[in-house]
């Protein structure tokens, strides 16, 4: 798969530009290794769950048409498997030869995108970006080892993310990241809507809200307590997750 250029070396800084890419990757993931974690990835096309995925994005780009988009995923109850969920369909958007994928690791009270993605987040992450304690032309994007994902980890552990995620400064990351390039798809990992209204303030900033039902988890009145939570006009659908 082609790499864009601007992946292939540093970007420079513009006047004005205020969220400057690490976009130097890293040596790729090994292909076992993202098994293990359960993780697509493209030499992997007889994979099952390649090929779910996949259908994934095609029905999403189905929506959103020619314009690039912000998914929110998010489990109906804690455990039914939305970080799975959300960093594969990422990595699907990633495989487009015409595509790129930004994941936004929001689940701030139980954070796990950077350990599925072999990250070093020492540098600071969406919390940090979102109080400041960054420079504004730092946006905390790492490079995966999967050519063309990208991610924003969640940073420090807190419990009072309702307040970062109604924030100005949050909306504003989210609307600059989506012009930077068109050819950038945002993926949000939420946290489940069951257990906080995070979800439901994140919606707010998306495009298509994808909502993660635990199977023989989630029961018929769970599944349409949380659905209720949602503009039907952003709902893109459910996804059954067979727990292991």
């Amino acid at each position: 798969m082609e790499n864009n250029d601007h992946r292939q070396a540093n970007q420079a800084q513009q006047p004005g530009n205020t969220s400057i890419a690490r976009i130097v990757e890293p040596r790729a993931q090994q292909i076992k290794p993202l098994e293990e974690r359960r993780l697509i990835h493209h030499d992997g096309a007889a994979h099952r769950h390649v090929d779910v995925f996949r259908e994934l994005r095609t029905r999403l780009l189905s929506l959103g048409g020619n314009d690039n988009f912000i998914t929110m995923i998010a489990p109906i109850s804690p455990g039914s498997g939305g970080s799975f969920v959300a960093c594969n369909l990422a990595a699907a958007f990633a495989f487009h030869a015409s595509k790129s994928a930004l994941l936004v690791d929001c689940n701030l009270r139980d954070p796990s995108q950077h350990v599925n993605l072999r990250v070093d987040a020492s540098g600071g992450g969406l919390i940090e970006y979102l109080d400041q304690q960054m420079p504004a032309t730092d946006p905390v994007i790492y490079p995966t080892g999967i050519p063309d994902l990208e991610l924003i980890p969640a940073g420090r552990l807190t419990h009072i993310s309702a307040e970062y995620f109604s924030s100005g400064r949050m909306r504003d990351m989210i609307g600059r990241l989506r012009q930077e390039d068109a050819q950038r798809h945002i993926f949000i990992d939420a946290p489940a809507v069951t257990a906080s209204p995070d979800a439901r303030i994140l919606s707010e900033l998306v495009d298509f809200v994808v909502l993660v039902v635990g199977s023989g988890k989630d029961t018929p009145e769970r599944i349409t307590k949380a659905v209720s939570n949602f503009h039907s006009d952003k709902l893109a659908g459910l996804v059954f997750n067979e727990l292991p």
